[in-house]
């Protein structure tokens, strides 16, 4: 086997391995010497074939697994001579036919690429500035908080006959879509309860209902966003009939003992010490993400050193792919976003090259420190967040 380097360019490095014939089918023979005393072939004692007939036998199906192993072994050779550290898995490239390698016609060669691990020092964390936040929790946070669950349990009950509905109310409706006259998928429903100004429907949908009562059919003219996940009906004016069949009222829901019986506790006094605990834990949470934000992006400034290509494609690759659903989903385009393809694809891969950068440094701070994470802290983080 000979290993030659063909290429040593900042973090990237490449070589090419030969593996003559000979040896080839060397490893082979060998390789069928092994299996001979367990093979029995018709005409022959058990385990006394000549390894001239397990050849014929055996012969390609043996060569494949010896090629296979030694891709491998020049792989790490190349590797373990030249004391590499890889940034990711070497990548393998074929030379010639490999078919005529098989077939015992041609020498194995193969190119062997490696990225490396960038040898860079880190900075001393202690002398980071980071801003911590914190928050102090107040009662008028609490009677906001008990003022939201209130309004989230709110029952509703019905408008006299002849009154018209106002924003907060829910109205009882059917309804059908149409574009230029034509029904479309989706653009129908029956017994549907929406809360005017909830936002729940397109833009000027509720809105044509406030001041409707029970018994009215009424035209609702709208107009679809431009950037409305249907792409087939995105910018494109329609009309919906729409019948009211009931108008209810938001009724009082007062924050008192029967608030707190509804929600599932003994007393209002319970309640107030659970949203308490409950706002102290959220915030806290946003004090974390922060926290660990400011804190990645100190570590960011303060580093520079350069990065494996195939690392940071990689993550872009992961990145991109993520972007370009999210757009599909929501029909759009990079133009949507007030720029051009490339200059997207330059955001977000700026992004990947912080990505792999923080997750570089943070990676050796660990080894400086050794620092190990059990399972179990593993399982406590997920569950804290």
């Amino acid at each position: 086997m000979q290993i030659t380097q063909t290429v040593s360019q900042d973090l990237h490095r490449q070589f090419t391995v030969t593996v003559p014939a000979s040896e080839l089918d060397s490893r082979v023979n060998a390789r069928l010497e092994e299996m001979k005393p367990k093979i029995n072939m018709k005409g022959f004692r058990p385990g006394k074939a000549p390894v001239s007939f397990l050849k014929k036998q055996f012969g390609k199906s043996i060569m494949g697994e010896v090629v296979e192993a030694a891709v491998s072994e020049g792989s790490q050779k190349a590797i373990s001579d030249n004391a590499l550290k890889p940034a990711l898995q070497p990548r393998v490239e074929p030379v010639g036919d490999v078919q005529e390698v098989v077939d015992g016609k041609a020498d194995l060669t193969f190119n062997v690429i490696v990225d490396l691990m960038p040898e860079f020092a880190t900075a001393d964390v202690s002398k980071l500035e980071v801003e911590r936040i914190t928050a102090d929790i107040t009662d008028a946070d609490i009677d906001e908080a008990l003022n939201r669950l209130a309004k989230s349990t709110r029952s509703y009950a019905a408008r006299p006959e002849g009154e018209a509905a106002q924003t907060d109310d829910t109205v009882l409706i059917d309804f059908v879509g149409s574009i230029n006259g034509v029904e479309f998928e989706g653009g129908k429903g029956s017994d549907f309860n929406l809360t005017l100004g909830s936002g729940q429907f397109i833009p000027g949908f509720e809105e044509q209902l406030t001041g409707t009562k029970a018994g009215d059919t009424v035209n609702v003219n709208v107009t679809f966003p431009e950037q409305y996940q249907a792409a087939e009906l995105a910018g494109k004016a329609a009309l919906f009939v729409v019948t009211v069949k009931e108008v209810k009222a938001p009724e009082e829901s007062k924050i008192d003992d029967e608030l707190a019986k509804k929600l599932g506790v003994d007393d209002l006094v319970t309640l107030k010490e659970r949203v308490r605990d409950q706002l102290k834990t959220d915030y806290a949470q946003a004090s974390r993400l922060h926290l660990k934000r400011r804190i990645l992006d100190a570590l960011d400034n303060v580093h520079d050193f350069p990065l494996p290509p195939a690392m940071v494609e990689h993550e872009f690759s992961n990145i991109w792919a993520q972007v370009e659903e999210e757009l599909k989903r929501e029909g759009k385009t990079a133009a949507d976003e007030g720029k051009s393809e490339d200059e997207l694809k330059a955001e977000y891969r700026q992004i990947a090259e912080r990505r792999v950068r923080l997750g570089l440094v943070l990676g050796k701070l660990g080894e400086q420190n050794s620092i190990t994470i059990a399972p179990d802290e593993v399982q406590r983080a997920i569950m804290a967040r």
